[in-house]
């Protein structure tokens, strides 16, 4: 894995790994925009609570705050001339609190190397901790990013976009189609399809999540995000599928992110690293070498 290191805006640590021909975009950094999708049958029935499918997903925020928490799945993608890699995570995340925690796994090969340890990331209003991130971070230090100083607002940065920051984005969906009901883990949902306004998600987000989000609207591309997303009977959101895509120096690179919820109700205990117990170096550059696997 080759890692980029800087430092952003009030000496705050930054690492830079992009998904291009084998570089794996896994902290901070990343330009994301927009891909094509399709289109299915106009909604004028059958929508999870009152309203049209766009006030169904705009209430999914505000539903999975009631639900309280949810364990988690995801999956982030990434393809670049021909080159695809993904990243895998699993955990739970708190939507009252907005506090998450969720081990996410590298591929194998993303430098010819056998593979990379898990990297625990801990997910927290304007912040992003990761432990086992890095050549150079000692074992027991976390590194943490802000996450409102992030171009993308960290829907992509981590591998996995944060689970409130999913649902916030649909907060502005628009032009928003009903495909129809289907099953999921032998549950019945709603599939919708549309695309996503940044600025306008931005604008009604929480206030936890404005600040990420506001500055993933001003850092993208392309103001929106096309999107599947899949709500239970409850108005509960089970799946969303979004789809980043942004020019770099080589070929476009697409980000297709995933994230299924389940088990809501679960307990979730998050501990935020102390001061102490930060890195504030650099994080040293490497190929695949042992400080960064």
């Amino acid at each position: 894995m080759v890692v980029q290191q800087r430092r952003c805006g009030g000496g705050a640590l930054a690492v830079c790994a992009l998904a291009v021909a084998g570089v794996m975009a896994v902290a901070a950094g990343c330009s994301p925009g927009s891909d094509g999708s399709g289109r299915g049958q106009q909604l004028s029935a059958g929508v999870p609570g009152a309203g049209g499918p766009e006030e169904a997903l705009g209430r999914a925020a505000d539903v999975l705050a009631a639900a309280g928490s949810a364990e988690m799945r995801t999956s982030m993608e990434t393809a670049a001339g021909g080159t695809r890699v993904t990243i895998r995570g699993q955990g739970a995340y708190d939507f009252r609190r907005q506090l998450g925690r969720v081990k996410v796994v590298l591929p194998k090969d993303a430098a010819g190397e056998t593979g990379h340890r898990p990297i625990t990331e801990l997910l927290a209003p304007g912040a992003l901790y990761m432990k086992n991130r890095g050549a150079g971070v000692p074992d027991e230090k976390w590194v943490r990013v802000d996450t409102t100083a992030l171009e993308d607002g960290n829907l992509v940065t981590g591998g996995v976009t944060d689970p409130m920051a999913a649902a916030e984005l649909l907060r502005g969906a628009r032009d928003v189609t009903y495909v129809g009901k289907t099953e999921l883990a032998g549950v019945t949902v709603h599939h919708y399809r549309g695309t996503a306004d940044l600025g306008r998600a931005a604008r009604v987000a929480s206030a936890e999540s404005r600040g990420a989000l506001t500055a993933a609207a001003k850092g993208f591309s392309t103001d929106t995000v096309p999107f599947d997303a899949y709500l239970d009977e409850d108005g509960r959101l089970r799946k969303v599928r979004h789809r980043f895509s942004f020019a770099s120096e080589g070929p476009e690179v697409a980000v297709v992110s995933t994230m299924l919820l389940y088990g809501f109700g679960v307990p979730v205990t998050v501990r935020l690293p102390e001061g102490t117990d930060l890195y504030t170096g650099l994080i040293q550059q490497g190929q695949g070498g042992e400080g960064d696997r």
